[in-house]
């Protein structure tokens, strides 16, 4: 276990108690050591506590990190898959070009540029925080211990927020309740705006609609996934703990906060398939086949293979009967199964 402790504060304090004849020995000074969770602890020297300054706060702060970093690890944040990772430099990012990507053609004569069509796309970041106050009472008499576990958990719902944001946008992506797609429509649609092979605009679909719990079939294989996770500045634990802040001087509290700036917005919508229908073999493969099927502008196949089959906890048992079965209900073999992996996410509960 690894321990911080105040050499320097020992040494001052035991000689000034030898000197005024308080103590005889650095021996009878008492040491309190209280483990902060998984590998971190401090030591403070004092005679009915921790002795409040510079260097045990910082020490103290460290400890507190460490929980907190320690939290962030037990979480296995889910929305990576369906996630694709973009740094931002601004306070709103756009993704005019989202949806074009060129295809090659035959080279005849000179080269034929492709212009990519421009969309009013644009994710704008947003400042979240969580902060937690710790009395000085309370780290005086050797009480931040129990804050330990605060940090802690403070790390797993660090890791967590992501998701907290990412996967109710497909759940909300049947409407416009947290934005709408690249193209104006809703994420999951029915008449999102495609050329056909000879330039004129038609509806194509990735949904089939329905009343029911809702359930995703995705290619996340690709580089541009169904949500863009857009981060101007990373998650990071800070603190306000001088004597001469306010919160200190006023109220003795320290505080420890986690602030970001980040958002989130839709991706391409071609690649998955939402649906409010019953989630069975008839309508797995009406999805599945869709996705196939799939074509961008002036008719070119997309390559699109559905690799996920995405459920909320209820409905985990029809997508273990779809994918993993060997035989249907009626005995017959069950041709689906091994055709994607399912991925349960309790976030969609």
């Amino acid at each position: 276990m690894k321990r911080f402790t105040s050499i320097s504060t020992f040494a001052l304090l035991a000689g000034a108690l030898a000197f005024i004849g308080l103590a005889t020995a650095p021996a009878e000074a008492q040491i309190s050591t209280l483990a902060l969770g998984d590998g971190a602890s401090i030591a403070g020297l004092a005679f009915s506590g921790l002795i409040v300054n510079r260097s045990n706060l910082t020490e103290l702060f460290t400890g507190f990190k460490t929980a907190f970093n320690n939290g962030l690890g037990q979480a296995e944040p889910q929305s990576a898959l369906v996630r694709t990772e973009v740094p931002s430099g601004t306070s709103e990012e756009k993704y005019a070009w989202l949806g074009k990507i060129p295809g090659f053609r035959k080279w005849a004569g000179d080269r034929v540029i492709q212009n990519l069509q421009q969309h009013d796309y644009a994710i704008k970041n947003e400042s979240y925080e969580m902060t937690v106050a710790v009395g000085r009472d309370e780290i005086e008499d050797d009480q931040f211990g129990v804050y330990a576990p605060v940090f802690t958990e403070m790390g797993r719902n660090t890791a967590a927020h992501p998701e907290e944001i990412i996967w109710p946008m497909l759940n909300d992506g049947f409407a416009a309740t947290r934005g709408l797609a690249y193209d104006g429509q809703f994420f999951f649609d029915t008449d999102h705006p495609v050329l056909d092979a000879n330039g004129n605009p038609v509806s194509v679909a990735n949904t089939d609609g329905g009343a029911g719990t809702p359930w995703f079939l995705a290619d996340l294989s690709r580089s541009l996934r169904p949500i863009i996770w857009q981060t101007r500045r990373a998650y990071d634990l800070v603190r306000l703990d001088n004597p001469t802040d306010e919160n200190v001087f006023m109220r003795k509290e320290y505080l420890y906060g986690v602030d970001a700036r980040v958002n989130a917005g839709y991706g391409l919508w071609q690649t998955n398939w939402g649906s409010k229908q019953a989630l069975d073999k008839a309508n797995y493969k009406i999805a599945r086949q869709e996705l196939l099927g799939m074509k961008g502008d002036y008719g070119r196949p997309l390559g699109i293979r559905p690799t996920h089959l995405i459920v909320p906890p209820s409905l985990e048992f029809a997508g273990m009967e779809i994918l993993n079965s060997e035989r249907d209900a009626a005995g017959a073999t069950n041709v689906y199964r091994g055709t994607a992996k399912l991925l349960v996410v309790p976030w969609l509960a």
